[in-house]
């Protein structure tokens, strides 16, 4: 059984932990919140490994040293981790811009949201209306030129080649004059899934 520590002990380690945490915190840039969480982490990697000390081989400055050094760099090397998975540091919309009266929440439009930022159409209000043009477009195109078009949406056209008994020539001809006809009607390269032809 391990000796019990000293409450002087105690708080050395606490006070070194301390010290560790808030090096740590300012290296990573990390929010006030998250000191206390290093805190509490390094002191109980620090404890969990005590019983390990063996005072024939250094003092117990040193070890506790040796411990919190490695254990910083775990955390630091998982920061910088997660940093890169994520693309670069979170910002919460909540933090003041310019003269602290305004926040980045009230400074970012719809399409500048985190979509946007993702490379991906953020406006819902142009989706809508394209969507809204779409249907209509294909609601005045004949019968059979609406079911291609609506194939089109669901399979590859070598599919419907497959499954229509059309030539591979001729389903692509089709293509071609539905193109045309949607680009007479305004919609032609405008629509995202609707029509893939």
């Amino acid at each position: 059984m391990p000796e019990p520590i000293s409450p002087e002990r105690v708080r050395s380690l606490i006070g070194e932990a301390d010290g560790a945490a808030r090096r740590l915190y300012r290296r990573l840039g990390l929010q006030p919140a998250d000191l206390d969480d290093l805190r509490q982490d390094l002191l109980l990697d620090l404890l969990r490994r005590l019983p390990a000390f063996d005072p024939s081989r250094g003092s117990i400055g040193a070890f506790t040293n040796v411990v919190l050094r490695n254990r910083s760099a775990r955390i630091a090397r998982e920061r910088y981790r997660q940093l890169q998975l994520q693309g670069g540091p979170m910002f919460s919309l909540d933090a003041p811009i310019g003269d602290g009266d305004h926040t980045l929440g009230d400074a970012l439009s719809e399409a500048d949201g985190l979509t946007a930022w993702h490379g991906q159409d953020g406006d819902t209000e142009d989706r809508l209306l394209l969507r809204h043009d779409v249907a209509n477009v294909i609601d005045a195109l004949s019968a059979d030129d609406g079911m291609l078009c609506a194939s089109l949406a669901t399979s590859p056209p070598a599919e419907l080649v497959n499954g229509s008994g059309l030539s591979r020539s001729s389903l692509y001809r089709r293509i071609a004059v539905l193109r045309t006809e949607l680009a007479m009607r305004g919609i032609a390269g405008r629509w995202d899934s609707s029509c893939p032809a």
